[in-house]
């Protein structure tokens, strides 16, 4: 009798752990949702940075989350060349600014210190532009998450059809002839107040329910 009340109890101890275990994994799950939910909610495209350059292991995390975006058939056609070197930095940005004939003293990316080009390789896969603004959308969100600011500028695909564009891709080792600009994720510490979400317009979403 008393081997069986001693049996009964590490069973009744067993399953009051185990359900221990599922409310804190459920809370956990939860929790995470709750967190991506807020970030996808209070992003917002920043344009005033410090010269403070964001840590490399921080910068490599947001690459990551640009590589886990999700890809036509799985073909992977984005890279992102990641630019933390102020020299290059600068260049892209004359180039940029020189797109649309302002003068070299513009800046496009705002102060940013880091620039994260998006390009595509047309030959991979026929969604090239829609994966690799896939990947634009993760490495912002993944950039908020992580506590920077960030914004999407244009003018990737004219960039990179200048001579100069095309000698950095060769200097990498990336065929000029086949990967085309998608965007340029500028990142790095706010300067100021962060940006307050605007009213989002009406008729967002229609429902067929």
């Amino acid at each position: 009798m008393k081997k069986t009340l001693i049996l009964l109890a590490a069973v009744a101890l067993m399953m009051a752990s185990c359900c221990d275990k599922k409310a804190c994994d459920d809370n956990k799950n939860e929790t995470t949702m709750n967190t991506t939910m807020n970030d996808l909610l209070t992003r917002r495209s920043v344009r005033s940075y410090t010269d403070e350059v964001p840590p490399m292991e921080v910068i490599e995390e947001i690459c990551k989350a640009g590589t886990y975006a999700p890809t036509g058939m799985n073909r992977q056609a984005p890279i992102i060349v990641a630019v933390t070197n102020r020299e290059v930095r600068d260049r892209l940005s004359k180039l940029n600014a020189g797109v649309f004939g302002k003068d070299n003293d513009m800046d496009p990316f705002y102060g940013a210190p880091v620039v994260l080009v998006v390009l595509a390789d047309t030959t991979a896969a026929f969604t090239w532009k829609e994966d690799g603004s896939l990947v634009m959308g993760n490495l912002l969100n993944a950039a908020h998450a992580k506590g920077l600011g960030s914004c999407w500028i244009h003018r990737a695909k004219e960039v990179f059809e200048t001579e100069e564009g095309k000698a950095i891709l060769r200097d990498l080792g990336i065929d000029d002839t086949k990967y085309v600009g998608i965007g340029n994720c500028i990142l790095g510490y706010v300067d100021g107040d962060y940006p307050e979400a605007r009213p989002r317009k009406e008729n967002y979403v229609y429902w067929i329910k």
